[in-house]
């Protein structure tokens, strides 16, 4: 997925101007101080099969992050599904991998457009949009009745956690598409031809490493050097498997010394290890798609990542490939989370901006998304998890899909996930530089530690940022 900077929080608050884009953005460039509420027309009757008042021929605003799942699935599954509906609706389709560089402007301006993937390493702040009230309520997307059936809620058919991962302060505003699953990936092909087995223990993967590093055919381990988030996941995935999953949420709650456990110590050793031993040479000047297309082309094993991977892969994959996904090795026999605990979470994220121009099409438009058709066929094109409960049945799935969707229903309930990431972006900023300095000796496991707690205190103190808890 792209990664590019980011504008912090206080920039998203205080209305900072950007650089203007170019074309019709560049005339909306300039911050306003105050965005003005968007005007509409009389307001239209709703119904059990219109529950927004979608008004027939207002023009729909849409903007598709082109990451790892490209833009083709809204120009050609959720756009045309909603015109079977609105024919007369004229749907304005963008697509761009700069989301905040290119959207900012607009919400500072009070112009932002109706419906956003606000997705990637590009993502606008979440924490800060909420804070400044830039988020539409999608509660009553939750409980419209679904596209397919006016007998039952949108809610009755998403994951749980879909709304929980999207709720700011009580209030349900970000609506995470894809089932996003984290792990270890690899080539099924090149584990079955050289007789290599999916580790399950720490000790069994370290000799997996090592056996694959004696045999020369390829360097063991790789992650996007260039963006080291692709390694503190799962760093911090397993500080949760080995000290459960509190772990992880205490991090979130910015408690006192959350970065600096037992268990936080045990991994960042761990891992540093690995950073030491196993890389393939020059990981830390490649980025995601390199490193991705390094192990196409048998020249790395194993790697960190999400569902999304064997979809951005798609050009460069041979056709006996075959992605596979495993979730990270026990620790120790007295890990407090079982072997097969992953990280989870709602991802592809989409909002409706509080203040644009026709906020009801844009919770229509998600409405249409969550049918099970739509949510079906997405999965399908793009190869991955929908949280559409039901939405891949009786569809074929790629190898990777298949691999991480069986790890996902193998670990039940022994899910984690995190989001300090999002609440907080300078923590993020601080735990990129920081993770990619441990993998490369550059700090100790303790130093590295050490550093987050203390970024994590000065978020914790700052009074101009707004808290959020689990």
């Amino acid at each position: 997925m792209p990664n590019t900077p980011r504008i912090t929080r206080r920039e998203l608050l205080r209305g900072a101007a950007l650089v203007p884009v170019a074309g019709a953005l560049a005339a909306c460039a300039t911050p306003a101080s105050k965005a003005p509420a968007s005007s509409s027309a009389a307001p239209v009757a709703t119904s059990a099969a219109n529950p927004f008042g979608v008004a027939a021929d207002k023009p729909l605003e849409i903007w598709i992050f082109d990451g790892g799942f490209g833009n083709a699935y809204a120009k050609d599954i959720h756009e045309p599904l909603f015109k079977t509906k609105y024919p007369k609706v004229e749907i304005k389709h963008n697509a761009t991998k700069e989301i905040t560089k290119v959207l900012q402007p607009r919400f500072a301006g009070g112009n932002p457009p109706d419906v956003i993937d606000n997705s990637g390493a590009n993502a606008m702040d979440f924490g800060a949009l909420a804070q400044d009230g830039q988020l539409q309520d999608l509660g009553p997307l939750l409980d419209a009745p679904t596209w397919d059936d006016p007998n039952v809620k949108v809610r009755d058919t998403l994951d749980p956690i879909v709304i929980e991962y999207g709720t700011y302060d009580g209030k349900f505003g970000v609506l995470g598409y894809v089932n996003y699953i984290f792990g270890i990936w690899y080539s099924q092909k090149v584990f079955k031809d050289n007789g290599w087995t999916v580790p399950k223990t720490w000790d069994e993967f370290l000799k997996l490493c090592e056996t694959i590093k004696k045999s020369g055919k390829m360097a063991p381990f790789t992650y996007a050097g260039k963006f080291p988030q692709y390694l503190y996941d799962p760093l911090l995935t397993m500080a949760a498997k080995i000290g459960g999953a509190e772990v992880l949420v205490n991090i979130d709650n910015l408690e006192d010394g959350a970065w600096t456990t037992e268990a936080m110590k045990q991994s960042a050793t761990a891992w540093a290890e690995v950073g030491a031993k196993y890389l393939m040479q020059g990981t830390t000047g490649l980025d995601h798609v390199q490193t991705q297309t390094a192990q196409n082309k048998y020249q790395v094993a194993m790697l960190p990542n999400g569902s999304w991977l064997e979809n951005e892969q798609k050009t460069t994959t041979p056709a006996d490939f075959e992605y596979g996904m495993f979730p990270l090795p026990d620790f120790t026999g007295s890990d407090k989370m079982p072997y097969g605990t992953l990280r989870s979470q709602p991802g592809e994220t989409f909002i409706v901006p509080a203040k644009a121009a026709n906020p009801q099409a844009g919770m229509e438009y998600l409405r249409a998304m969550l049918s099970k058709k739509a949510a079906g066929d997405f999965s399908e094109l793009v190869r991955t998890v929908s949280v559409v409960k039901g939405a891949g049945e009786g569809r074929t799935l790629s190898p990777g899909v298949q691999s991480a969707t069986k790890a996902l229903a193998d670990a039940g309930t022994n899910t984690v996930y995190f989001r300090w990431d999002r609440w907080y972006l300078q923590m993020k900023d601080e735990a990129i530089a920081a993770t990619g300095e441990l993998m490369t000796g550059g700090l100790t496991p303790d130093k590295y530690l050490e550093r987050l707690q203390k970024k994590a205190d000065e978020v914790k103190k700052d009074s101009s940022i707004k808290k959020f808890k689990r």
